[in-house]
């Protein structure tokens, strides 16, 4: 199984890339890591819609650095992983707890046989909310999950009901697989920078960028109505409070100021309510937090370290992060 590397995106050394097979039989890419020495356990990074392996090179090396063993891997429908749909410009999902299938098959078939524990999970956006929604239901296989700006709502919505409502109409008379109104195949990554919503670094936004390029087929188009109905019904659980209160999995939530993607607000609203959870916004980032200026990306990594794998005093080292992210005063 192959990883896409460029010039300016080189793979962390001492890589295994493969090939596992969920329990519905779509095949999954997935990256394998270990650090020089003991490790002290596994991160697994879990994407966002559309993104793929080679996005967390930087990220890789850096957990590696920590002594942690790091898994990547694509989810069903994007990077080199399987597709639902023919159209391989189509992330497509009738439900999003299928996902969790992924979740399992990697357990099985990698964590298991191949990763020391504690088992963590460092998750982005969709892969964040999926994460919660697992770990609400009890199943989650891991100890702690860091999330940056998880999908817990989504940006600038003006009648979100009236949305909701479109799309799970559309889904029912059988429009599911074809693209939301206004949307085709075109990958966000090959827009101008000074469009983009997702980082204010163009450095790291041309480096994602490059890899779409060298290879067309790992990039994704807009969502599929199935996949936004989806969507929808799992940030429906979410607005209950209820939901949060019973969520037992220790989670760190780490959302961005300046998102234009998910909805800060929302995730906010989730995140306090969250028992084992702490909540840490940093002023003036964009959706993708670890794909940004080092000014964001270092006080991500703060408030990571305070957090994974955990210690006694873990709640006064987030409080520092936070007070370090206050001064920070980062603006775009």
């Amino acid at each position: 199984m192959e990883l896409i590397l460029t010039r300016d995106n080189p793979a962390p050394t001492g890589g295994y890339a493969a090939q596992i097979r969920a329990a519905d039989g779509l095949s999954l890419r997935v990256g394998r890591w270990h650090p020089a020495g003991i490790s002290v356990g596994t991160v697994v990074i879990c994407t966002g819609r559309a993104e793929f392996i080679e996005k967390y090179f930087e990220t890789v090396s850096e957990l590696l650095m920590r002594r942690l063993t790091v898994v990547v891997f694509d989810w069903r429908g994007q990077g080199l992983s399987a597709r639902e749909l023919d159209n391989s410009r189509k992330g497509h999902i009738d439900d999003f707890s299928l996902y969790e299938r992924d979740i399992g098959a990697l357990a099985l078939q990698v964590l298991e046989p191949f990763c020391p524990k504690p088992w963590f999970a460092l998750a982005h956006s969709m892969g964040g909310a999926i994460l919660i929604q697992q770990a609400r239901s009890g199943s989650s296989p891991f100890e702690r999950i860091v999330t940056t700006a998880p999908l817990i709502g989504i940006h600038g919505l003006r009648w979100p009901n009236g949305a909701r409502f479109l799309a799970e109409m559309l889904d029912i008379v059988g429009l599911g697989g074809a693209f939301i109104p206004g949307g085709g195949e075109t990958s966000i990554l090959t827009k101008p920078f000074r469009d983009n919503p997702l980082t204010s670094d163009p450095v790291r936004y041309a480096r994602s960028a490059d890899i779409v390029a060298a290879a067309s087929h790992i990039g994704l188009g807009d969502p599929t109505i199935g996949w936004i109905n989806g969507a929808f019904r799992m940030m429906e659980k979410f607005a209950d409070p209820e939901f949060a209160r019973r969520t037992l999995t220790p989670i760190l939530v780490i959302a961005a100021g300046a998102d234009r993607v998910v909805d800060t607000g929302a995730i906010e609203r989730f995140a306090t309510r969250l028992k084992a959870g702490r909540l840490i916004v940093i002023p003036y980032a964009r959706h993708e937090i670890l794909m940004e200026r080092d000014e964001f990306r270092d006080q991500f990594w703060a408030a990571f370290d305070a957090f994974i794998p955990g210690t006694r005093d873990e709640l006064k080292a987030l409080v520092s992060a936070q007070d370090v992210i206050e001064k920070a005063g980062v603006r775009v």
